[in-house]
């Protein structure tokens, strides 16, 4: 195998980790975001609410979807966060997760 040879094969083992991690990390994200937004609507039912807060994920794939189903629950239970407040909750929670998984694997 050449030098070249190693060097790709490097790449693209880091690229197939960092997409595994990043993942992992949204994946956790969206939940630490539902029990954040279940503890502005005032929701008990956890469970349900992140699952509720998943599909929403899968239904509309990207942070979009999941951006989307806070801010329609929160306009509809009159909860006042702006989309910029959500947004930030978001990012905050990503690096959050990030770390969370980086230290847990």
């Amino acid at each position: 195998m050449s030098t070249f040879d190693k060097r790709e094969d490097a790449f693209e083992n880091k690229f197939v980790h960092d997409e595994t991690l990043r993942f992992k990390a949204k994946a956790r994200r969206d939940k630490l975001l539902a029990l954040w937004a279940a503890e502005k609507l005032g929701r008990t039912d956890l469970d349900a609410y992140v699952a509720e807060v998943l599909a929403a994920d899968i239904e509309e794939s990207g942070d979009e979807g999941v951006f989307l189903k806070i801010r329609k629950d929160f306009d509809t239970a009159g909860v006042a966060r702006s989309d910029h407040q959500i947004r930030r909750a978001m990012d905050e929670l990503m690096h959050r997760a990030m770390a969370e998984i980086k230290t847990t694997g």
